[in-house]
């Protein structure tokens, strides 16, 4: 499909509907997975039926996981492409000024020139527009990598985070329709989850072969189904970790949420004020409460309960 903004723009607003709509490929209930990294701050739901092999869905699972780090990987890259243009080659990364000043060389610019402070892109830009291009499918990719999927109970799929990857590959073809340098990061990490080599998000790839799947401490047999580990009720719903082979069984979750920790902290705050305003008030000052007045009752039968004398709270 060729892209271009009309339809890179239609494309994802569709995506965007869908997934308002919870992108709920079947009817059903299904089993749900949530799969946490390092606690609630990146986590995603899985859905499963209890017939599927636990290998099948191990393996779809770390293609969830890999295209979600490929994802996060490609937004920042892609800003960075669009403000500074593609790579320099390995061997010619510097930056512009050192090579014009003290080099002697001539660093060729084009009308939308923003030099690169890493030294590493050559600063020629698409420009503006395309520029808003690259931001509005960034910004549209980051809302399947958002914490709050979770909470909204929307699920997602690697045919989700796919046709991201493909708007995201359509956007960078229209700007540059002769192809990106091979050596570019954006290149490589839209053909393969080998562009995440070197950088901090390469370190968490797992392989489909070996990565293991624990819920409540015990890894799941790729040689069994589903309905094998976790019983025959398609509405369950457990807490897993994906990880690789070997690393044992990974640590329990807290007994409280950041949440809940943060509505604790704050309630106590407010208790502990409580009771030093009461500490620092005069020992009478209840008298001037309403539970204290020995005619409440009566006053309140008659319908004057809250006639208070001018002048007195």
């Amino acid at each position: 499909m060729i892209f271009t903004s009309d339809n890179l723009l239609e494309k994802t607003q569709e995506s965007a509907e869908r997934l308002n709509q919870g992108w709920r490929p079947e009817l059903f209930i299904m089993v749900v997975i949530h799969v946490k990294n390092g606690g609630d701050a990146d986590s995603f739901l899985y859905e499963t039926t209890c017939e599927t092999s636990n290998d099948e869905m191990i393996r779809d699972l770390v293609d969830v996981w890999n295209l979600r780090l490929r994802l996060r990987q490609l937004c920042g890259a892609i800003r960075d492409l669009g403000q500074h243009g593609p790579m320099k080659k390995p061997d010619k990364a510097g930056l512009d000024s050192i090579d014009e000043d003290y080099r002697g060389l001539t660093v060729e610019k084009n009308e939308h020139y923003k030099a690169d402070p890493t030294g590493n892109r050559t600063g020629n830009g698409p420009g503006p527009q395309l520029m808003e291009t690259f931001e509005r499918v960034c910004t549209d990719t980051e809302s399947v990598l958002d914490k709050t999927l979770v909470a909204r109970k929307i699920a997602v799929s690697s045919a989700m985070l796919k046709e991201k990857l493909d708007i995201m590959g359509g956007a960078v073809t229209m700007a540059y329709p002769m192809g990106l340098p091979e050596w570019d990061t954006v290149r490589v990490t839209l053909e393969t989850v080998e562009g995440l080599d070197g950088t901090a998000a390469g370190v968490e790839v797992l392989d489909p072969e070996t990565a293991e799947l624990w819920v409540a401490s015990r890894v799941f047999d790729r040689s069994q189904k589903v309905k094998d580990r976790l019983g025959k009720n398609e509405k369950t719903k457990v807490i897993a970790k994906l990880q690789r082979p070997g690393a044992g069984a990974p640590g329990r979750e807290a007994a409280v949420s950041e949440d809940e920790k943060k509505a604790m902290m704050a309630f106590y705050f407010k208790k502990q004020e409580e009771m030093k305003a009461l500490a620092e008030s005069s020992e009478d000052e209840y008298l001037n409460s309403v539970w204290a007045d020995p005619k409440q009752l009566q006053n309140s039968m008659r319908g004057i309960g809250n006639i208070k004398a001018p002048g007195l709270r």
